[in-house]
C-alpha cells in the first residue's frame, strides 16, 4: 500500500495542505513544532488500520469503521481526544482529511488504481464521519498478505521489544501505538535467503556484524565477525537503529510495494552511519518501497540529494518544507531541495558555516 496524495483542512496547525507524493522518496523538513511528525502519523494510522483489516479478512460496517479510524488515529497521535486534532480557533471547527491510496503489485514501481479514503471530524467528535471509502468490491479483493506500512520512531525499539506488544495490549501505557506496531513487526521471523539482500549486507557491514533474534528469549543480539555475541542493550543506540532496519529487511517486511515512515533517522547517529542510512533508504526506494523521512539534518538531506543525483537517478523523489506563518503552517513541495522555499531550517546551518569560515578570515 502506498500513499499517492494527502489533503487536510483545519487539521492541527494546518489551515490547509494539499500534498502529492513521489512513488519513492519523500522528505519532510522544517523547524520543530511545524507538524512534520503529525502529518506522517495521520496517513500511517489510516493505512495501518486498513492493512490490518485486510489481513484479517474483516469488512466492518461503516459505523464500525468510523470508530476504528478514530481509535487508531488517537492511539498513534496520542491527543486527549480526537477533537483535539482539529485546528484550534474560536468556535466549532470541522477538520477534513482525504487520502489517495494505491495497492501496486509486489515489486512494482507503478501507481495502481487510486482508492480514496475521506473523512471529517469536529472539535467535539468521538468518531470520524466517513465521506469516501474504498469500494466494497475493491475491499473484498484485498489479499490477506497485504503489506503493512512501517513507522520507525526517532529512537530504537530493539531493547524494549521483549514482551512489549503483550504489555501494551493488556495495560494502559502512554507510549504511542507506533511503538506497539513496529515491535510487532520486529517479531516476524527471518525469511529464507535473506543473506543475499544488498540492503541487509550494507547495514551489517556498518554494524560490524549480523543482528540475530533468540526466539526463545525474544531478545536481539549482534553476532560479530569474530564470533563474539553482544546483547542489544550493550550496543550503541545508533547501531541498534541500523539493526532495526536490517531485521525488518531480513523478515521481508521491507519489499516493493510497501511504505515506510521514518521520523528523524539521523538521531543518535554519527555522520558515517547517516551516510549508510541514506544509502539504505535510496536502495529501498529503488526496489519499489515508498519512504517518508522527517529530518532536521542538512547532512542527511544533502546525502540523499547526492545519491539521487548520482547513482540513483531512477528514484522518484520529492521534498516538502514546513514553515510557520501567521495563520498556521504552510507546506512547500519541490522535486529538488534547492527549489523548496523557505528552507529556514537549512538557513541556520548554512549561516553557522559562514560564521565558522569567517572566524579564520583575517579581514
Amino acid at each position: 500500500m502506498r500513499l499517492k496524495a494527502l489533503k487536510v483542512e483545519n487539521f492541527a496547525a494546518f489551515k490547509g495542505a494539499d500534498l502529492t507524493f513521489a512513488k519513492g522518496l519523500n522528505v519532510f523538513v522544517g523547524e520543530n513544532g511545524t507538524g512534520k511528525t503529525l502529518l506522517m502519523r495521520l496517513p500511517y494510522a489510516v493505512m495501518r488500520l486498513l492493512a490490518d483489516l485486510s489481513r484479517a479478512g474483516e469488512l466492518p460496517a461503516k459505523s464500525v469503521l468510523q470508530h476504528r479510524i478514530a481509535e487508531k488515529i488517537v492511539g498513534v497521535a496520542r491527543p486527549e481526544s480526537l477533537g483535539r486534532l482539529a485546528r484550534r480557533q474560536q468556535g466549532r471547527q470541522r477538520c477534513e482529511i482525504a487520502l489517495a491510496l494505491t495497492r501496486p503489485a509486489v515489486g512494482s514501481r507503478k501507481w495502481g488504481p487510486a482508492e480514496r479514503v475521506a473523512f471529517h471530524f469536529a472539535t467535539q467528535s468521538k468518531a470520524v464521519g466517513l465521506d469516501e471509502v474504498p469500494p466494497r468490491q475493491g475491499r473484498r479483493s484485498l489479499r490477506r498478505n497485504q503489506l503493512r506500512p512501517i513507522y520507525l520512531p526517532p529512537r530504537e525499539l530493539l531493547t524494549i521489544h521483549p514482551g512489549f506488544v503483550e504489555l501494551y495490549d493488556s495495560l494502559e501505557m502512554e507510549f504511542d501505538e507506533t511503538w506497539r506496531d513496529t515491535c510487532q513487526l520486529l517479531g516476524e521471523p527471518v525469511r529464507r535467503g535473506f543473506d543475499g539482500d544488498e540492503v541487509v549486507q550494507l547495514l551489517e557491514e556498518a554494524m560490524g556484524g549480523r543482528l540475530e533474534r533468540d526466539r526463545r528469549a525474544d531478545r536481539f543480539y549482534l553476532q560479530g565477525g569474530g564470533g563474539g555475541r553482544m546483547e542489544a542493550p550493550l550496543m550503541a543506540e545508533g547501531v541498534r537503529k541500523l539493526g532495526m532496519l536490517a531485521h525488518l529487511a531480513a523478515t521481508g517486511t521491507l519489499v516493493g510495494g510497501g511504505c515506510v515512515f521514518w521520523d528523524e533517522p539521523e538521531a543518535h547517529l554519527h555522520p558515517a552511519l547517516i551516510r549508510c542510512v541514506a544509502r539504505a533508504v535510496v536502495e529501498l526506494c529503488g526496489r519499489g518501497v515508498q519512504i517518508f523521512v522527517a529530518t532536521h539534518s542538512l547532512f542527511l538531506l544533502r546525502e540523499l540529494e547526492l545519491l539521487c543525483a548520482e547513482g540513483h537517478r531512477d528514484v522518484d523523489h520529492r521534498y516538502f518544507v514546513f514553515a510557520k506563518e501567521r495563520d498556521g503552517v504552510s507546506v512547500w513541495q519541490a522535486e529538488q531541495w534547492e527549489d523548496a522555499d523557505p528552507l529556514t531550517l537549512l538557513d541556520e546551518e548554512l549561516a553557522q558555516s559562514d560564521r565558522y569560515l569567517a572566524m579564520d578570515d583575517p579581514e
